[in-house]
């Protein structure tokens, strides 16, 4: 089976939601999600140059819970079945302003972690009905759903715990997810990244194993063609990540961001 289909990025202007569009777009017909769509020139731009068969463009605001099922019901009636959905929006926040201020700390899990679990339940729902129609048809066409996670949320730290507890809910979502889709033709591809260095991250001194932009769509793009369920990125991560969990406690609350 492959996936087939519309790809749409949730978060059009992320810029691993986009660097990843490009990868994905030959022959394909590409939406771009985001606020203020009628700006995305420059990312409709690289991804038809990336060989889309045509992009699109749709106004989205995460955290309007809202909007989610009207906006991917207009997407299928407009464009098609969904083959592939990235869901790479989110925000950084200010964790010192999060410490003193419960609307801020508020805002970060509302848009990192419940904006996220209600657009992927709209999805689910939506794709699991276009494989079940596809697979009474004889198509075997399935579709994906590509989740970021980080490594933050593997055991939050001191030092960004506000942001690092919607990730960690985040990933064991995903997980749960991820084993409720088995057998139905819609997948879950879960990545974890470590410190990207971008704009979210601009003036925040690199941390070790750091990747750009393009190096994780490039790993994502690998892990879509290899069928894989979960990556860090970059790979070694992974065995650092599970290293950093045995440490004290009276260590890892010392530890810097």
């Amino acid at each position: 089976m492959k996936d087939t289909g519309v790809v749409v990025i949730f978060g059009g202007r992320s810029e691993i939601g986009v660097e990843l569009a490009t990868r994905l777009a030959a022959g394909a017909t590409v939406v771009l999600a985001a606020r203020d769509a009628q700006r995305l020139m420059d990312e409709r731009a690289a991804v038809m140059a990336a060989g889309a068969a045509a992009v699109h463009v749709r106004e989205f605001d995460a955290d309007a819970l809202a909007s989610h099922t009207p906006l991917v019901e207009s997407i299928v009636a407009e464009f098609g079945p969904i083959g592939t959905a990235v869901v790479s929006f989110g925000i950084l926040g200010d964790q010192s302003r999060a410490e003193a201020d419960p609307a801020h700390a508020a805002a970060i899990v509302h848009t990192d972690y419940t904006a996220q679990v209600s657009l992927l339940t709209v999805l689910v729902t939506t794709m699991r009905k276009a494989a079940g129609r596809a697979e009474r048809r004889g198509k075997g066409n399935r579709g994906t759903i590509v989740v970021f996670s980080s490594v933050a949320g593997a055991r939050p730290r001191r030092a960004n715990y506000v942001y690092g507890s919607a990730k960690s809910g985040l990933d064991a979502f995903s997980r749960g997810l991820a084993d409720a889709l088995h057998g139905t033709g819609v997948r879950l591809l879960l990545v974890r990244p470590g410190f990207v260095i971008g704009r979210m991250t601009e003036g925040m001194s690199p941390a070790p194993l750091s990747s750009t932009p393009p190096q994780v769509a490039d790993a994502v793009a690998r892990a879509l063609a290899k069928g894989r369920d979960e990556i860090w990125v970059p790979r070694s991560l992974g065995a650092l990540a599970f290293g950093l969990r045995m440490l004290p406690r009276s260590v890892w609350r010392r530890l810097p961001r």
